[in-house]
């Protein structure tokens, strides 16, 4: 039975160059940290069909609603299908449409739109999307998308359909500038006499700094609400805000140091700790089970000219169980993120005993950092 890998110092190497090695923080720009409330992305979204599909389309006999947009779509362009005819549509699919209208978008600015598959479509290359509204979560109508779909996965079958391959996804595509912008979204920028910056993640002494880079820029004009809101003093004329904040996106500021913390995703066995985890005195020792299971078969062949089947029956199966001696390492208190990544080789384990290490030594009170399990 193979082992799943060890963990090995040099897969972490990025972490303990990150952990190990005492540098300060490099300065960052504001715009990096924290962005202007209210100038935000808006999401949109839309039902439409792609027509032009090389038989790749709906099986409309288990996907209704594509016969449905159809006979919408022709309805709407004066074309009336008469009532009970069964229409086998092997080259249109319905899709589900979406994009993203960027702040401050005014009509006729082109923005890239996103096409999925909404029923058993096996592939959208070759398709064109028929002229979709998109829509915001207030239902207005904010973009109108048309256009040619590209699709980056291609497949390839042999005849017979006894052997196929495909390479990435083709139920979904992208048509650059394939929306046209025909509502623009009120923008809040201009209102009052104050904007907020907000930090990408609440953090006081990193407020704190960003409020002192401003006022040291502009005194009197910046102060922190909070963890997340700094509030700034604007010039009430148009021009002289834009430029007034574009200067401010642009100043250094160094952010406060991350808390201490460890990601762990328990279905991939990933593990990911920042150069703040930080140990007490600590002893660990650890030893890996291991269960192996095999199984015996055999064929039952029936006699000549009866009626019975071959087949494969169980002829009992043996079940192994062994234990490997995990050694006992000594971590001296506030070992930083290279010692504990060098004390966890010593002890030869694997990604999935690291998450039962971690947890282990959190318990016990020895591991300064919060574990965030995805």
């Amino acid at each position: 039975m193979p082992r799943l890998p060890r963990l090995n110092l040099v897969v972490l190497l990025v972490l303990v160059l990150a952990g190990a090695l005492p540098h300060p923080a490099a300065a960052e720009r504001l715009k990096d940290l924290a962005s202007l409330a209210g100038v935000r992305d808006n999401q949109l979204v839309g039902q439409g069909l792609v027509v032009g599909l090389d038989g790749s389309g709906d099986q409309t006999s288990q996907a209704a609603f594509t016969v449905q947009s159809v006979l919408n779509m022709l309805g709407n362009m004066g074309l009336a299908v008469p009532e009970g005819t069964r229409l086998q549509l092997r080259n249109v699919a319905a899709v589900i449409v979406t994009a993203n209208l960027p702040p401050f978008a005014r009509p006729g600015q082109a923005i890239d739109v996103t096409v999925s598959a909404m029923g058993n479509a096996k592939s959208l290359r070759g398709g064109t999307l028929v002229m979709t509204p998109l829509k915001g979560a207030d239902g207005q109508v904010y973009a109108l998308a048309q256009g040619n779909v590209v699709v980056g996965g291609v497949a390839a079958s042999a005849p017979g359909q006894t052997a196929s391959q495909a390479v990435n996804h083709q139920a979904a595509g992208r048509i650059p500038a394939g929306a046209t912008v025909e509502r623009a979204v009120p923008a809040t920028l201009g209102e009052g006499p104050y904007v907020h910056f907000e930090l990408q993640a609440s953090d006081f002494s990193t407020a704190a700094r960003v409020s002192a880079a401003i006022n040291a820029d502009t005194p009197g004009v910046a102060q922190a609400l909070d963890g997340r809101t700094i509030q700034v003093r604007a010039p009430s004329d148009p021009t002289a805000r834009v430029a007034f904040l574009g200067r401010l996106e642009d100043l250094q500021v160094t952010s406060a140091a991350a808390p201490a913390k460890i990601v762990v995703n328990s279905r991939t066995g990933s593990v990911a700790m920042n150069r703040e985890v930080r140990l007490d005195e600590v002893a660990i020792a650890h030893g890996n089970l291991s269960v192996t299971v095999s199984a015996d078969v055999g064929v039952s062949q029936p006699a000549p000219f009866s009626a019975g089947q071959t087949a494969v029956v169980p002829q009992g199966g043996q079940v192994g169980i062994s234990q490997e001696g995990g050694g006992l390492v000594h971590l001296p208190r506030g070992a930083k993120l290279a010692d504990v990544v060098k004390a966890l080789n010593t002890l030869r384990a694997t990604p999935m005993d690291l998450i039962s290490i971690l947890q282990a030594m959190k318990a016990s009170g020895a591991l300064r950092a919060e574990i965030e399990v995805l």
